[in-house]
């Protein structure tokens, strides 16, 4: 299920920039093999916005 969204969604920006491609050009590939998929277990949007917004960003 998430393989093929992710082709999806890589297609239109290598489109709009070529330079994607030659960057990525051993791969072929614009998104990592892996993928994550979680829950907010029923809490709203805009509390898992502030939770997110909250976490420490890698330096």
């Amino acid at each position: 299920m998430v393989n093929p969204l992710k082709g999806v969604s890589s297609r239109r920006p290598r489109q709009e920039f070529p330079d994607l491609a030659r960057h990525y050009h051993r791969a072929n590939k614009l998104w990592s093999g892996s993928y994550f998929a979680g829950s907010g277990g029923g809490a709203p949007p805009s509390i898992v916005t502030q939770y997110i917004e909250q976490q420490n960003r890698p330096a």
